[in-house]
Parts: structure tokens; sequence; C-alpha cells
């Protein structure tokens, strides 16, 4: 993405180098991750627009990245991911607002680089 958060590849391979540095925490991590992401009751793509909204709410950059991403692979739409937005900020308040915005940068950042009207 040419803005100033990590891409998602970055992020990926900051992981992958801090797996090789300590294997046992990363390795339950990817654990957790996949039995957390299965779909279930709620679907993959709903799971992750919880996440995208819980991570607006923790103020956590790469988290936004992440799943934006993931949620837009898992089928998300725009107007789900602004909603997903809408509804950390009202739950989140000003700070939410800050990092909701930044959301909507990436999720605009992202489009504009894969051709999504």
């Amino acid at each position: 993405m040419s803005q100033k958060f990590d891409t998602y590849e970055e992020l990926g391979q900051k992981m992958a180098n801090y797996g090789k540095e300590n294997p046992e925490i990363m390795t339950a991590f990817s654990k957790l991750h996949d039995a957390g992401s299965k779909n279930g009751a709620l679907s993959f793509k709903y799971k992750e627009l919880i996440a995208l909204g819980i991570g607006i709410h923790a103020k956590c950059e790469g988290c936004i990245v992440m799943h934006i991403q993931d949620a837009l692979k898992a089928g998300a739409t725009h107007g789900e991911i602004v909603e997903t937005i809408g509804t950390a900020i009202y739950m989140g308040g000003g700070p939410a607002v800050v990092y909701g915005t930044k959301a909507f940068a990436v999720l605009q950042a992202y489009e504009a680089e894969n051709g999504v009207q």
C-alpha cells in the first residue's frame, strides 16, 4: 500500500521473523488464530469483521490492515466494512473515530490498488 501503514505482506514477514526467534509463542498463536477463524455459527467473513471492529477499538493498525484484507478476501463488501467501522466508532467513541478513519483509509487504498470501485 502506498501509505504509512505496514502492508499485509510486511506484517506477515515480521510475524514470520519473530516466529523464528520465538516459535513456541507464534505456533500457539497460529493455532489460536486457526481455531478462532473456522467457520461455525459465524462464518469466517463475519469473524473477520468482528476482528476489524476490535482492532479499531484496540488501536491496532496492523490488525486493521490484516483484517480488512482478510474480510475482503472472505467476501465482505465495502458497505459491510464501512458499517463495521461505524459500529466500532459507536462503541469506542473519540479514539475509535481516529482509528476508524484510518481503517477507512486502508480500505480505500486497498480498493484503489486492486481496481475495486
